[in-house]
């Protein structure tokens, strides 16, 4: 589900920027990759990189019964809900002009832009997802929202230095939330239909 969620995530920024006649493409890859030959084809790429993954914990206390039927119930272990920290980086490649550079910059513009005006996604009012994902039934269900999120000038060295690369213009966002679950059936029991309260009286011996 992580996956769909950033492919979902690409193709709308794709579309977006599209949109606006730029053709630099939209990648979901590892922004470390940038600094070493093997990754030179990132160059004037907008990247799309998870850097993070965080449970929601307000949710963690789900109930883990269901009732598909009339007459047992079925139990689940509850989803569990991530908040994914995306890095979306405008790479380029330098040049003496410094034109590079600011094609960069306004990708970056380009970026905020889009989820200024838009900061909830779902398969449903996504048609860049295709067909073939909405019938599936998990991701067909597959919804989050994007929030930017604020580094710290400390924050930002040392995620650039985790990263190996040099810092390009970027911006952190928080995708929230994206639910997984496996399905998977811990037990089955009947329930309880009828109670018996019929008494008997208790003598002495």
């Amino acid at each position: 589900m992580i996956d769909q969620a950033l492919v979902l995530l690409k193709n709308e920024l794709q579309a977006y920027i599209d949109s606006k006649q730029d053709t630099v493409d939209v990648s979901l890859d590892n922004i470390g990759m940038l600094g070493i030959p093997e990754g030179k084809n990132l160059n004037n790429h907008v990247l799309i990189t998870l850097v993070n993954i965080e449970e929601e914990s307000t949710l963690k206390n789900s109930s883990a019964q269901k009732r598909p039927f009339a007459n047992s119930a079925l139990y689940e272990n509850p989803p569990v809900f991530l908040n994914l920290y995306v890095l979306l980086s405008c790479c380029y490649a330098d040049d003496d002009s410094g034109k590079n550079y600011q094609n960069a910059l306004m990708r970056l513009s380009h970026i905020i832009r889009f989820f200024q005006s838009r900061n909830s996604f779902s398969v449903a009012s996504s048609p860049a997802i295709g067909d073939v994902l909405k019938d599936d039934p998990d991701i067909s269900l597959l919804k989050f929202t994007m929030e930017l999120y604020t580094l710290t000038f400390e924050q930002i060295n040392h995620l650039w230095g985790s990263l190996g690369g040099r810092q390009v213009p970027f911006a952190m966002y928080k995708l929230r939330l994206v639910n997984i679950t496996e399905r998977a059936i811990v037990r089955e029991v009947p329930l309880i239909t009828e109670i018996d309260i019929t008494h008997h009286p208790i003598t002495a011996k």
